[in-house]
């Protein structure tokens, strides 16, 4: 175990002392990161690798750690509140720096025993912090925000992509200096980090780049739009402690990517997304931009408009999307042949379940190219080939105890190609996975070519054959299920449901004999004659 992952788990193991304070795990990461992010910058300083953004005098971690009781405790809050409104509590200026504003916006502790502070700040000056150094603040803050997304009870996932997806899309996507890259949907901004960090590895942390185009990759190179608030703070910590710094507003902005402020983001060279699941409801984000060719309900269709929409003329996009924008009718028909009219849609990527929060969804990465090749301003017909790579079909069931990693990813990468745009040469056949091992059709051809590749997990299927053959869906397989059953060797549905029928009935009378054994006599009694009056005559007894 890393030395930065044995801190990930000591920090979620303060979650203990936070549950003593009533403070539930929904609410634990915001409250220990407002503290670890002072700390943090305290490290960062005392490095000289932050000085920009270093807090305002009275706001800084040895302003903490040398005081207790509830002294530590009244002056942690005006800490927070001078950090979130930039002025102390006589309304004295005390800073101006509106990403400090942003990041501490509406910051306020729940805690309520001094002791538990305390504990917290000892707990965070005991650990090693010249080793974590070594490994990055930053890795080490994303390390505590994939412990959160894995916590099922703090619903955090929904948020958060899988670090190893991500990076292989970044791979995929390959973002140069110089180049714009937007994630409307930004969670914690784990997109757009992945980017600057390909980047900075592609140029020796920015030092082969001009003084001129350091400072844009640092202020303007990344945008992100989040609309919840905790979640932002979350994502403008993680920028700014992995040295990306934004605007004003700093790298990822508060707002509704499918409202106001999605309209007047300005074009991007890129954009990586993982939009959020599910249809508009109260609460959640509410889709009320007027710009849109094909209104909708769903979510996804209207991210999916506003991503290929607000891809410059040659831009390139990679984002997750679930299984239903590939298949659903109406309007969905409608955005997948503008988006294949409008772009290149060169590559469809089919994931496994269970490597998001939500267990069960069937979700795909779509890559595509505003444009053509041989123009880039083409808003027809620039969709010709649709590349499908099947890492769903046969593939484990993912979760802790089987979790999905790079190498389930690199022969896609190999497929994929070089080219960002998925214009590499590429050949049908690709038998990772055991994908050879599923049987093919049983013909005296089976030798063939065409034959053979009904088990390759890597295919190419015409834009003609899409549109003649699928009426424009996208959701193609064709790999045989192993663990399916075959509707036609199923016996009649009379001794199915007979089979069911007998199973209830059993259950049905194991429960009652639970219920006596519980004392449960008459109760048992009442539904035994209830359920023999249901079944004309019929009882489990």
């Amino acid at each position: 175990m890393s030395n930065n992952n044995e801190i990930v788990q000591k920090l979620w193991n303060l979650c203990d002392v936070l549950r003593d304070d009533g403070i539930n795990y929904s609410d634990y990461v915001t409250e220990l990161v407002l503290l670890l992010f002072i700390k943090m910058v305290h490290e960062n300083t005392e490095a000289e690798t932050l000085d920009k953004h270093t807090l305002p005098e009275g706001c800084r971690w040895t302003d903490l750690n040398g005081k207790s009781g509830i002294n530590l405790l009244n002056d942690y809050k005006q800490i927070l509140l001078k950090l979130s409104t930039g002025k102390d509590a006589e309304g004295n200026l005390v800073h101006a720096d509106p990403l400090i504003t942003a990041i501490y916006a509406d910051a306020q502790t729940r805690l309520r025993e001094p002791r538990h502070l305390e504990q917290l700040i000892r707990s965070l000056d005991q650990i090693d912090w010249f080793s974590v150094q070594k490994d990055g603040l930053g890795d080490l803050y994303e390390g505590l925000l994939e412990k959160n997304a894995g916590e099922t009870k703090s619903g955090a996932g929904q948020y958060f992509t899988p670090r190893v997806l991500i990076n292989s899309m970044v791979n995929c996507i390959k973002p140069q200096p110089g180049e714009v890259v937007q994630d409307p949907a930004a969670g914690t901004a784990g997109f757009l980090i992945a980017a600057d960090q390909y980047i900075k590895s592609h140029t020796d942390d920015l030092y082969d780049l001009t003084a001129k185009e350091q400072q844009f990759q640092k202020n303007k190179a990344f945008v992100g739009i989040e609309l919840v608030p905790s979640t932002r703070r979350l994502a403008l910590m993680n920028c700014l402690l992995h040295g990306m710094e934004g605007d004003d507003e700093g790298v990822v902005h508060q707002g509704n990517a499918l409202g106001m402020a999605g309209q007047s983001l300005a074009k991007a060279d890129i954009i990586l997304a993982n939009p959020p699941f599910g249809t508009a409801k109260g609460g959640e984000a509410s889709i009320t931009r007027d710009d849109l060719t094909y209104p909708t309900s769903n979510k996804q269709l209207a991210f999916l408009q506003h991503i290929y929409r607000n891809l410059k003329p040659g831009g390139r996009a990679a984002v997750v999307l679930p299984d239903n924008v590939l298949f659903e009718a109406g309007v969905g028909t409608d955005v997948r042949r503008d988006l294949m009219n409008k772009c290149n849609l060169h590559t469809i990527l089919r994931l496994p379940t269970g490597i998001f929060y939500a267990q069960g969804v069937k979700t795909n990465v779509l890559f595509f190219t505003k444009g053509t090749e041989a123009d880039k301003y083409q808003e027809e017909n620039c969709t010709q080939n649709i590349w499908v790579y099947d890492l769903r079909t046969n593939m484990p069931s993912f979760g802790k105890r089987t979790p999905f990693n790079e190498n389930h990813l690199k022969p896609f990468e190999k497929v994929f190609g070089d080219s960002p745009n998925g214009i590499s040469p590429r050949q049908e056949g690709e038998w990772s996975f055991n994908a050879e091992e599923i049987e093919a059709p049983d013909t005296a051809e089976n030798d063939n070519v065409a034959e053979r590749l009904t088990t390759s997990r890597w295919r190419a299927f015409t834009r003609e054959w899409i549109r003649d053959s699928k009426g424009d869906s996208l959701d193609i397989s064709w790999l045989r299920d192993n663990s399916s059953v075959d509707a036609a060797s199923l016996p009649e549905p009379a001794v199915l449901a007979g089979e069911a029928m007998s199973e209830l009935v059993q259950a049905l009378g194991e429960l009652g004999a639970l219920m006596r054994e519980l004392g449960a006599v008459e109760e048992a009694d009442a539904q035994s004659m209830l359920l023999h009056q249901m079944m004309g005559g019929s009882s489990y007894e």
